[in-house]
C-alpha cells in the first residue's frame, strides 16, 4: 500500500482527536478569538513515506506554526503511534532534536498496544512564527544483540498534536501512515541434484535491505544439515565456514554466509557464491537449504529478529562410476520472496499454515504465516526445525517470520 499523508483540519476532525489526546492528559482547545484568547497553533508533520522493521531509525520532521494573533511561550508537540495492535513494548524509538546536534530519547507510554509519548521540550512561538523540529523513528524491536521477534506490523498511524502551556490545549492534528518494510534473504542457481560424496554444488545467497533504514548487526544463516560443508568464495578464495548448532537441535546446522553482524546500508543488498558439499553419511533423496536473515542475534544461536527466504530443495544421489554433473535446477521452491511484495513483516515463535495470533499479539488478521515455504505442501522440515529450535532455546521471543499475503488478482 502506498504511504499516504494527510492533516486532519476540519473541526470534527480535530473534536475528534480528543479521545486521542485523553492519553497523554491534554485537552482539547477552544476556538481563539481575533484579537484575543489562546493562540492559535497548527503543526504538519512530513513523516517518512516507510521504515525498516528492526533497522535503523528514519528521519523526518514536524513544523509547528503560530497562525493566531497571540504569542504562545509553552508549545507543545505530543505523538500517537498505533502499530495495529502487533508490537511489544521494546519494539519502537522516537528520537528528536529541537536545538543543538544531539538526539534525545522522547519517552514513549504503552497504553491499549498503542504508542504514546511527548517531547521533554516546550519551546516559544510568537504570533505568525514557525519552528520545525526534525525527529527520527524507528523500530528496533529489541537492542543490539538482544533482537525481539515477538510481534510485527506493515504499517504505522502516527498522529501528531500540537498543544501549548503546561496543561495544554490542543489546536491541531496531523495524521500520518508510515509503511514498514523489512530484509529480504533469498537462494538463487540451486542445483537440483548433489552427489554424496562427490563434489560441491554452487549457488548464490542474497540478502537484500529494500527500505530506506540503515541495519546493523545483521547475520545471513543458510540452514542446512549435519552433514554439510558450507564454503564461501571470498577474495578468489573459497573459505569453509564453522557451522553453529545447539543444543536443543544437535543435527541442525547454521552457516554465517556473509559473516557474522553485518551492516546494510538503506537500499542495498550483498551477495556471496556459496558451495555446499554433502559428505558420506548424508541420507539419499529430497533434502533443503533454507536461508534466513537475523538481526541482533545474541549468544544464544538463531535467536533475534529474523526474516526467513524461500528454501529449495536438492535431490542427493548415491556416487557411481560415472559420477553424475549436478544439474541446473528449478528456482527456490517457494511461490515468494521474503519481505517484498505484499508480505507483511510480523512474528511467530512456530510456524503455522494457518492464521494463529499469539496470545500477547494482535497482528495476524487473516494472513498465513509461515517460514520457509515449499510451495503447496507447507512449511519446509528445516524451517520447522528451526522454529523448533528458537522455542526450546529462547521461549517466546525468538523467532520472527514474514507474514506472507497471497495476492488478489
Amino acid at each position: 500500500m502506498n504511504t499516504t499523508a494527510r492533516t486532519l483540519r476540519s473541526s470534527a476532525t480535530v473534536a475528534g482527536a480528543g479521545l486521542l489526546l485523553a492519553a497523554t492528559g491534554v485537552a482539547l482547545a477552544p476556538a481563539a478569538t481575533a484579537d484575543s484568547g489562546p493562540p492559535a497553533l497548527a503543526v504538519s508533520t512530513a513523516a517518512p513515506a516507510e521504515i525498516g522493521l528492526a533497522g535503523q531509525p528514519v528521519g523526518f520532521t514536524t513544523t509547528a506554526s503560530n497562525v493566531g494573533k497571540n504569542d504562545t511561550s509553552s508549545t507543545r508537540l505530543i505523538y500517537h503511534i498505533d502499530g495495529g495492535g502487533g508490537l511489544p513494548p521494546n519494539a519502537l524509538s522516537l528520537q528528536y532534536r529541537l536545538s543543538g546536534t544531539a538526539w534525545k530519547t522522547v519517552p514513549l507510554k504503552m497504553s491499549d498496544l498503542k504508542f504514546f509519548g511527548e517531547l521533554p521540550e516546550t519551546f516559544p512561538l510568537a504570533a505568525g512564527q514557525s519552528r520545525t523540529v526534525q525527529l527520527r523513528i524507528g523500530l528496533p524491536m529489541g537492542t543490539p544483540h538482544n533482537g525481539d521477534s515477538n510481534g510485527g506490523t506493515d504499517h504505522l498511524k502516527l498522529t501528531t498534536m500540537i498543544s501549548y502551556g503546561a496543561a495544554g490545549a490542543a489546536n491541531d492534528v496531523d495524521e500520518d501512515t508510515v509503511k514498514v518494510g523489512a530484509l529480504s534473504t533469498s537462494l538463487s542457481g540451486v542445483p537440483a541434484t548433489a552427489v554424496v560424496g562427490g563434489p560441491g554444488v554452487t549457488f548464490r545467497a542474497t540478502v537484500s535491505n529494500p527500505t530506506p533504514s540503515a541495519y546493523e548487526n545483521v547475520t545471513d544463516v543458510l540452514y542446512t544439515n549435519r552433514h554439510t560443508t558450507v564454503q564461501v568464495l571470498r577474495s578468489g578464495a573459497w573459505k569453509t565456514l564453522k557451522p553453529i548448532t545447539s543444543n536443543a537441535e544437535p543435527d541442525f546446522y547454521g552457516f554465517d554466509v556473509i559473516g557474522k553482524d553485518a551492516s546494510m546500508a538503506a537500499h542495498s543488498s550483498t551477495s556471496v557464491k556459496v558451495r555446499v558439499t554433502y559428505r558420506k553419511g548424508a541420507a539419499l533423496g529430497k533434502t533443503d537449504v533454507s536461508p534466513c536473515a537475523i538481526v541482533n542475534e545474541g549468544s544464544t544461536p538463531f535467536r533475534g529478529s529474523t526474516f526467513c527466504g524461500e528454501s529449495a530443495s536438492i535431490k542427493l544421489t548415491a556416487a557411481a562410476s560415472g559420477r553424475p554433473t549436478p544439474t541446473a535446477s528449478a528456482k527456490p521452491s517457494a511461490t515468494a520472496s521474503a519481505g517484498t511484495g505484499t508480505h507483511t513483516p510480523t512474528a511467530s515463535a512456530t510456524p503455522s499454515t494457518t492464521t494463529a495470533a499469539p496470545a500477547d499479539t494482535r497482528t495476524h488478521t487473516g494472513a498465513d504465516t509461515q517460514l520457509a515455504s515449499t510451495g503447496s505442501s507447507g512449511v519446509s522440515a528445516i524451517a520447522v526445525a528451526a522454529a523448533a529450535l528458537v522455542a526450546a532455546g529462547a521461549g517466546a521471543l525468538g523467532f520472527t517470520a514474514l507474514r506472507r499475503r497471497r495476492a488478489r488478482g
